[in-house]
């Protein structure tokens, strides 16, 4: 490719709103294009990076049995409909109907599509295993875009499916998923890790993230250095010391002004620990079947020197959705803010999840629903009730759940996901086999996803320095960045020409700009190796090469410039394959 006759320009200031170096480089090396909130075009330069990106997941999926589909972006809400998540979904599924009035939806993920499909395609046991994937356009109304390619509203999404006709079958493919997405990321260039996470709206029993770890990611991953135990916080787990001692007997007594955890232990002189907090959430209940939506306050019960998880107790909650209760909603039930408890209260008009750091622990200082007074030595079971369920945040320093040492606490960005769906999807919509035995059975579901537009997103924020991009050779839009600062243009064009038809990937600057403006843009477009064609080396009969990974500069003769080239793109290769990670579960 000519950059004279390059559809995008390189830009030399970052575009308002880049809130991280990589998608300012993005931006200005002129991959993407910002087309609205969370919505970007891929210029030439995008388009092809993340063409191969596309490719090694292709070659990956391939390599463990998966064919692949494409399925429709638009959807007939009714498959949304049978199993309720049409209902359960909140705004960021974008529904509209269609000129004869029926109900559509935008998918932003095919788990109904697919079992559809499934359930006209699978009849016998005989038809099983089977596991298809598709590399297609989804659309999530996300109320919060940010960081480019990392957090968007449309984007594109390796998603693979599979069907076995029991869990063995199931676990089988989840391991080998498990592998192939360690031995993707691993192949692009990308470190990661992969941790226990919440299942979410996908639902099943059990789920995987793959995270790239970095100060700009959303998501807090809980570590264990001693013990490898790894876990997103929404579902990170952690030891509790409970206080275990006689059932004294409940005392209400004056604390004026302690509407705090703080403020309360202070005034009594005790710690946090001994203390049980009251938490308002607010939740969003829908009848899958028929839509209908109410709300309900939840009491989080735990204690004081802990914080409540919100993932954790809308899970514990069984709610669509949960947000803050306000202050007249917590007064409805019949308890005062600051000063709070379910004792005593209106308890049919709201549910209580009660921590396990309250449920076993005894004697703890709680509200008394009175403005300036709580009760000493309450205790669950006797004095209130609830569903006791673990709701607590998990943070750094807190005793591992395995080994007891400390945990860690580190930041990331989710670029894949993997879950065992078990029959939730098959069930609703009756996509079942006959097995050997002549019994109609649910088809066993697992579900698989690699976002592909963030993965190139994290790559520019892990390859990048002060000049711009530097990404992996296996991933870079081109392999060589051809430079030509000389007036006579045939001998540049005999090398791009003899480069082109060696199969190598060329990017020829042959623009009539100043050095310092081609080195520029060849610094901050990031492709591998840069071949320089300059007066001075020209009469030596040599070009100078350089590597953008590591800015080592090498001359090489114009006469043998080609298998030089390509044994330098041999050893950029082999940097990534020497680096390929495979990881049993």
């Amino acid at each position: 490719m000519r950059m004279s006759n390059m559809f995008s320009r390189t830009l030399r200031e970052a575009p308002s709103g880049a809130d991280c170096k990589g998608y300012e480089y993005l931006l200005r090396a002129g991959y993407i294009k910002q087309l609205g909130t969370g919505i970007f075009s891929l210029l030439p330069l995008g388009f092809r990076s993340i063409t191969k990106i596309q490719n090694i997941v292709r070659e990956e999926m391939n390599r463990i049995g998966g064919q692949e589909i494409l399925m429709p972006v638009v959807n007939p809400a009714d498959i949304w409909k049978e199993t309720g998540r049409y209902y359960s979904i909140d705004k960021e599924m974008a529904r509209f109907e269609d000129r004869c009035g029926r109900d559509m939806v935008l998918a932003m993920t095919h788990e109904e599509a697919v079992t559809d499909l499934a359930r006209g395609e699978i009849d016998s046991y005989k038809r099983l295993p089977l596991m298809v994937y598709q590399i297609q356009t989804k659309f999530r109304d996300d109320p919060r875009p940010r960081a480019g390619l990392i957090r968007v509203r449309e984007f594109t999404m390796k998603d693979s499916y599979s069907f076995d006709r029991d869990q063995a079958g199931l676990e089988k493919i989840y391991a080998a998923h498990y592998n192939t997405y360690f031995r993707i990321f691993s192949r692009c260039g990308l470190p990661c890790i992969a941790v226990a996470s919440d299942t979410g709206m996908m639902g099943g029993k059990v789920a995987h993230e793959y995270m790239y770890l970095t100060p700009i990611g959303e998501d807090t991953i809980i570590t264990c250095d001693k013990c490898g135990y790894t876990a997103n916080r929404q579902v990170a787990t952690f030891k509790k010391e409970c206080r275990k001692q006689e059932m004294k007997a409940i005392e209400k007594i004056e604390t004026p002004h302690a509407s705090t955890i703080d403020d309360l232990a202070s005034f009594l002189g005790i710690s946090p620990e001994e203390t049980c907090k009251a938490v308002f959430m607010v939740g969003s209940f829908v009848n899958d079947r028929t839509g209908e939506e109410h709300d309900k306050l939840i009491v989080a019960l735990i204690r004081g020197d802990l914080e409540v998880e919100e993932a954790k107790l809308q899970h514990a909650a069984k709610a669509n959705d949960i947000r803050p209760a306000h202050t007249e909603e917590i007064l409805e039930c019949g308890m005062v803010p600051g000063f709070a408890s379910p004792i005593g209260a209106k308890t049919e008009k709201f549910i209580t999840i009660v921590d396990d750091s309250v449920a076993y622990s005894n004697n703890l200082v709680a509200g008394a629903n009175e403005e300036g007074f709580h009760f000493l030595n309450t205790n669950f079971g006797r004095d209130f009730q609830g569903e006791v369920a673990d709701i607590a945040s998990a943070r750094g320093g807190y005793s591992c759940p395995v080994c007891g040492a400390p945990l860690t606490s580190s930041k990331g960005v989710e670029i894949g996901n993997i879950f065992q769906l078990g029959t939730k999807y098959s069930d609703a919509m009756n996509c079942f086999f006959q097995d050997e035995d002549g019994r109609q059975k649910p088809v066993i579901m697992g579900c698989y996803g690699i976002g592909i537009g963030r993965l190139l997103a994290c790559l520019a924020e892990e390859y990048n320095d002060d000049s711009g991009l530097k990404l992996p050779i296996v991933v870079a839009p081109y392999q060589v960045h051809l430079v030509s600062l000389v007036k006579d243009t045939a001998i540049a064009e005999k090398i791009y020409q003899e480069l082109e038809d060696a199969g190598i990937e060329v990017l020829y600057d042959d623009r009539k700009e100043s050095a310092g403006v081609k080195f520029a843009d060849a610094d901050i477009i990031g492709v591998p190796i840069r071949i320089t064609l300059g007066n001075r080396s020209l009469k030596d009969g040599n070009v100078e090469v350089k590597l953008r990974g590591t800015g080592e500069v090498t001359h090489y003769s114009i006469d043998g410039l080609k298998d030089q080239i390509l044994e330098e793109i041999r050893k950029e290769e082999k940097k990534i394959a020497d680096n390929i990670v495979e990881k049993n579960l």
